[in-house]
């Protein structure tokens, strides 16, 4: 009975990271929309004034949630450690759209593409994750992919480029402190981060106010939406699975980068561009064929209980 006990336990710890896998690929083409959207709305708004309305709209649609769990928001555990998650979740949103505001949308999302080297280097050292010298490999190659298609511009050693990487370094904590607390409801992630947009948006949007037409409140709307769907994928994406496992996933972000660029802002993908997808591709399948190797692997070598 023990043998069929462990297999059975691995074989479900395998499907969390599959399903893990699953929700980091679709909360990333969430966030990517959100993405362009946002640099199409700081062309006219400040940041401070889209962090603030979109934490609105995000906020007013978690709200009946909020209300229906509202005891859980009363038995946080590690509450320093919650209040530094907030932080570095309300710096890394400033950091991107205000680096889009200066930098083309795919060289901010280059910066933001390195995030799964450092949150692989992280989780090995600090959640003391087993990461093996393939998954490395192939997480450098896919970064080596990122490179060659996006060839990022000489506009790359400016002071935007370095709040663009500040900002991706930022995001690799928020994941890594993300997975330390996944024992915290998703609800409570979630709204936690909002309210950490909600109240730095209050103190900066004053200062370059201008008033939105109804038109453009929809966008602020949509924004908040997006931005709902995305972090909640993400969010139970580090629960399911470990950082250094889902990280690599965010590679997918040049494909969407490169699809809402030539469709929203006019971005012609070039040659590079192709072949670097390709090679990102790749990796992410080897890293997503080694995890389901390695599952199987485990289940046939367990020990009896």
């Amino acid at each position: 009975m023990g043998i069929f006990a462990n297999i059975s336990t691995t074989s479900d710890d395998r499907s969390a990271r599959l399903a893990g896998i699953a929700l980091m690929l679709v909360g990333v083409c969430t966030f990517s929309f959100g993405d362009a959207l946002g640099k199409f709305i700081v062309a006219t708004y400040s940041v401070g004034q889209l962090m603030l309305l979109r934490a609105c709209a995000a906020l007013v649609l978690l709200a009946p949630s909020m209300w229906r769990r509202r005891a859980e928001f009363r038995r946080l555990t590690r509450p320093w450690l919650q209040l530094l998650r907030v932080v570095l979740s309300t710096l890394e949103i400033a950091a991107f759209f205000l680096a889009t505001v200066y930098l083309p949308l795919a060289d901010v999302v280059t910066y933001y593409l390195a995030t799964p080297i450092f949150v692989t280097a992280l989780s090995a050292m600090v959640l003391r994750e087993q990461v093996g010298w393939r998954r490395w490999s192939a997480i450098l190659i896919g970064f080596g992919g990122v490179l060659i298609a996006l060839n990022p511009s000489v506009q790359t050693v400016t002071w935007p480029a370095m709040i663009a990487l500040a900002g991706s370094m930022a995001f690799s904590g928020l994941m890594l402190i993300t997975r330390s607390l996944r024992a915290t409801p998703d609800i409570v992630l979630a709204s936690a981060q909002f309210l950490g947009t909600l109240l730095f948006g209050i103190v900066v949007a004053p200062l370059g106010w201008v008033t939105p037409t109804w038109g453009h409140l929809g966008f602020f709307f949509a924004a908040g939406a997006i931005s709902v769907c995305a972090l909640l994928c993400v969010n139970r994406s580090l629960k399911l699975a470990p950082a250094s496992t889902v990280a690599p996933y965010q590679y997918s972000l040049i494909l969407w980068a490169v699809m809402f660029g030539y469709a929203v802002f006019g971005d012609v993908p070039h040659l590079a561009t192709a072949l670097g997808a390709a090679i990102i591709i790749g990796a992410g399948l080897y890293i997503f064929l080694r995890e389901r190797e390695l599952g199987r692997g485990e289940a046939a070598v367990s020990p009896p209980g």
